[in-house]
């Protein structure tokens, strides 16, 4: 009997699907017997299906010649299986649909996400300009106002410039950019304040300037609400990321999406944003805070010519209109100065009546007001405190301190090391001394309606009288002299000016002041003198020196005659 190993394939093909079933199956078996067994297994399991069997001779067992086909075997079947190449086709083919559909995938969700943080940046941008603002609420919080329009027009006074800052902050006034310049504790970020406080912050953000561009960068960000691409995750794939920058080039983006916004405002409200940047003066004066503020004005004066932001900065330093005013086309100043004598006293009497149940003289509200003037920082600590007049000799006090260890002068025993030093202290005593003394050449120096008139110069004629030019607005920084937008320097407040008049009267300070400035010569004269030593002249030797006839001089040797012992 001959056994022979063979494979058998059935492949079943349904009318309406196609289906392949392939089954293998090597046994050792009679080919007649299988095949019978096979038929009538696949028959009995598949009614109506067509049923091939093939027949695939196999390799006998080792040793045993290959017998010829039966006559009544099927033919071989060429299509078995596919081929090594098909097989490396269609796995490529398939790995290259798996990457095609993966990147478009991760391409359509990155480009969603950069629609949709671009979105909700621009989103939370235009919330910050909605009614509600953290400054109200931390500047309420600190002065313990309960939160509401009239809150500080009840707690204190209204200045007369107050309605001109709420039609700026408001909106109304549109086509301008603005500057408030006044002496620190006049009450210019407080206006503000109050007229953000009247529309509830509505289309108005306000932040502090500072002297580190990154920190402005941060706190520009937050009264916008912008995140400066720092929470944008695109960046992790990228070489360069929109955080590989300068602060400046971060402020730049800041006001391009500030001016998205408030094309959007315009359309639907009508009116401008405004964007208040307190404390100006505390940027440096040097080539990072000139780029800076060349940067927001030209901001300021392309917006202002289409009214879609009203900038509106505010310093207590005069360097900074000099700034602006090199540039400017659009640009309006407000002077604040210190209260008048009349609505200044009614401030206070008002706020003695509302807080400590007292009504305070008349002749005792003017002793106030001659003694610190109408400025609303020294007002306000006056009214809070039980006596008042101790008070002002305590500011006048203070003040006189502050000028005096700052520039107060040596003499003449000054050393000649700090020379540079009593220069610069020299120059504001002696500005300080030209003061009073044109006191005596002014008609009116109080007026019983505005109250204080201080003397004052122009600012060329100060740099006259202290010799330098320099030196003014160095003292103006220090708040000991103050320099207005008409460029009138003056003392920077009327304690200060009281101080000055203390100063002078002492006994013998214009001889001590005198002698300071003579020793300030005498050094500087013997740093332009040069001495000559003239050496190994002996036995009468001397030089003759002679000025030559082409320019020049001649410079001749003489030695004297040798003595000797004689015989």
């Amino acid at each position: 009997m001959l056994w022979r190993r063979v494979g058998w394939r059935m492949a079943v093909a349904g009318t309406n699907r196609v289906p392949m079933l392939i089954l293998h199956r090597q046994t050792a078996t009679r080919l007649p017997a299988l095949g019978r067994r096979t038929w009538a297994s696949a028959s009995s399991k598949t009614p109506g299906a067509t049923i091939a069997l093939e027949k695939e001779a196999t390799p006998q067992s080792s040793g045993s010649p290959s017998p010829s086909p039966s006559p009544s075997s099927p033919p071989p079947d060429h299509n078995a299986g596919p081929s090594v190449f098909s097989k490396m086709l269609e796995a490529a083919a398939t790995s290259l649909a798996s990457i095609i559909v993966l990147g478009a995938g991760f391409s359509i969700a990155a480009y969603v996400y950069h629609k949709a943080y671009k979105y909700f940046v621009l989103k939370k941008l235009a919330n910050a300009f909605e009614p509600g603002d953290p400054v109200l609420d931390l500047a309420a919080t600190s002065k313990r106002l309960p939160l509401g329009k009239n809150a500080a027009a009840n707690h204190w006074i209204e200045r007369p410039e107050q309605a001109i800052v709420d039609g700026i902050v408001s909106g109304r006034e549109v086509g301008h950019y603005h500057l408030f310049i006044g002496e620190k504790g006049t009450g210019k970020s407080s206006m503000l304040l109050e007229a953000m406080r009247k529309i509830e912050g509505d289309g108005a953000a306000m932040f502090e300037a500072h002297s580190d561009l990154e920190i402005f960068r941060i706190r520009l960000g937050k009264a916008l609400d912008y995140e400066f691409h720092e929470d944008y995750i695109g960046g992790y794939f990228s070489e360069r990321g929109p955080r590989d920058t300068t602060a400046l080039l971060d402020i730049e983006r800041a006001l391009n999406k500030v001016e998205k916004v408030a094309l959007q405002r315009r359309a639907r409200k009508g009116k401008p944003l405004v964007i208040i940047v307190n404390q100006m003066h505390l940027v440096r004066d040097d080539e990072d805070g000139r780029d800076l503020i060349e940067l927001l004005q030209q901001r300021a004066e392309q917006w202002a010519a289409t009214g879609l932001v009203t900038m509106v900065f505010n310093s207590d330093e005069y360097w900074i209109y000099e700034r602006l005013k090199q540039l400017a086309t659009r640009l309006e100043v407000l002077t604040v100065v210190d209260l008048p004598k009349a609505p200044a006293t009614a401030a206070l009497r008002k706020y003695r009546q509302r807080y400590f149940g007292q009504t305070p003289s008349y002749d005792m509200l003017e002793q106030i007001y001659d003694r610190v003037g109408g400025r609303l920082s020294f007002l306000n600590r006056v009214a809070k405190s039980q006596d008042m007049l101790a008070t002002c000799d305590e500011i006048i006090e203070v003040e006189k301190t502050w000028f005096l260890n700052q520039c107060w002068i040596l003499g003449a025993e000054m050393d000649d090391d700090v020379m540079d030093q009593q220069k610069w202290a020299a120059a504001a005593v002696v500005l300080a001394t030209a003061l009073i003394d044109k006191e005596a050449e002014m008609d009116i120096t109080y007026d019983p309606e505005l109250g204080h008139v201080l003397p004052s110069f122009a600012l060329h004629k100060a740099q006259q009288i202290m010799t330098r030019s320099d030196f003014v607005r160095a003292l103006d920084r220090l708040n000991l002299f103050s320099i207005t937008s008409d460029s009138k320097v003056r003392a920077s407040s009327v304690p200060m000016y009281i101080a000055f008049k203390q100063m002078v009267a002492e006994p013998g300070f214009r001889q001590h002041l005198q002698a300071t400035v003579d020793r300030i010569a005498a050094i500087e004269s013997l740093g332009r003198t040069r001495e000559l030593v003239a050496k190994d002249l002996i036995l009468g030797g001397r030089y003759e020196i002679r000025k030559a006839v082409g320019g020049g001089s001649d410079v001749t040797i003489r030695e004297g005659e040798t003595q000797g012992n004689g015989n």
